[in-house]
């Protein structure tokens, strides 16, 4: 396979997927960046922008059947033109999602093909242990391995007792103090992001990703906000996805900063980010137990006696609800598209003249 294309992160994961797309004259490719309805594409012909074929299109279930920032597709490339057509979506190793903003129940893919998740968290008045689980939990469901990255290093005077905190919600989760601002601890993100490589950079907005894209690519390509002074954060300056190649060789997926991170489908992403508190709810007297009054429940003794917090018991509790009323709405959002989707082959098949 052409070399370009391994520096850009192809393995043989994706080989015997892109067998068939190769014998019908289609070519291997990966996305660095997504506009509306097109995408720019990186291929052992070069760049070149692709468009979903129909056949693609009208297959397609939902967000997750069309490419991402990170997917490699198999693609015909018009190279006169720069322009090619997608035709098939390769199987991903590790998908990072969350669920939409807003009410609307559906997926929102963040990252695809990551071996690496750094979870950015700054230092400053603006650090939140519990979104940092939140970011923990779909981070363990994507498949890919998280990384915490504590930006800001040079604001916090109380580094020491943070660090505690993240250390508690996070057992064995490499954790590293950076401040890109300075240059201090960036050494330490150098062995995640090797030649061929893939990481992400999730957070949310203000937690110092600009900056820190910028010192790993050594050069000013993104925009830096201004910290505001009444909570610490920066302004927003990352709108859209974008996969980077470093100098020394490794790839990097910029996200634009997140102000809502919404579960989906993350159910074994609680229990492994919250392995403590299950646990404890193994060890309890009766299997079916709900932790509240039952006797010998361990979780309720673990809570009197401080062994376990209570806050992070009730992030767990809240964490669990929202994956099952999330379970609930899917269900039902599944349901009405299977409707719409056979009502739509119906309407296409009694328009049909027959000859």
């Amino acid at each position: 396979m052409n070399e370009q294309l391994k520096q850009w992160g192809w393995r043989p994961f994706f080989e015997d997927a892109m067998a068939p797309y190769l014998a019908e004259g289609y070519v291997p490719g990966r996305v660095v960046l997504e506009h509306k309805h097109i995408y720019r594409i990186i291929t052992a012909y070069g760049e070149v922008l692709g468009e979903v074929s129909g056949k693609l299109r009208f297959q397609a279930a939902g967000r997750e059947d069309y490419p991402a920032v990170g997917d490699w597709v198999a693609i015909s490339v018009r190279e006169a033109e720069g322009r090619g057509t997608i035709h098939g979506l390769l199987p991903r190793f590790s998908k990072f999602s969350r669920k939409t903003a807003g009410a609307v129940t559906e997926e929102q893919i963040v990252a695809v093909n990551v071996d690496t998740v750094f979870l950015v968290q700054a230092l400053n008045q603006d650090f939140n242990i519990r979104r940092l689980e939140r970011y923990l939990i779909l981070a363990w469901e994507s498949g890919a391995a998280p990384v915490i990255v504590l930006s800001k290093a040079d604001m916090c005077l109380d580094t020491e007792d943070k660090l505690a905190q993240v250390y508690a919600a996070a057992a064995g989760v490499p954790v590293h103090a950076v401040s890109a601002l300075e240059g201090s601890g960036i050494g330490q993100l150098a062995p995640y992001i090797q030649s061929g490589k893939t990481a992400a950079l999730l957070g949310s907005s203000g937690v110092g990703k600009s900056t820190l894209i910028n010192r790993l690519m050594g050069s000013e390509v993104q925009d830096t906000g201004e910290i505001r002074s009444d909570d610490g954060r920066g302004r927003h300056t990352t709108t859209h996805r974008e996969l980077l190649l470093l100098p020394q060789g490794g790839l990097l997926v910029d996200t634009p900063g997140m102000r809502e991170l919404q579960l989906w489908e993350a159910d074994e992403g609680l229990s492994a980010g919250f392995t403590d508190v299950e646990s404890l709810a193994g060890q309890c007297r009766f299997h079916d137990c709900n932790h509240h009054n039952e006797p010998g429940c361990a979780v309720q003794e673990a809570l009197r006696s401080g062994a376990l917090d209570e806050e992070r018991y009730q992030s767990y509790l809240k964490l669990r609800r929202e994956l099952a009323y999330l379970a609930r709405k899917e269900d039902v959002r599944l349901q009405l598209q299977e409707k719409a989707k056979w009502k739509h082959v119906h309407k296409q098949m009694r328009s049909i003249k027959p000859r």
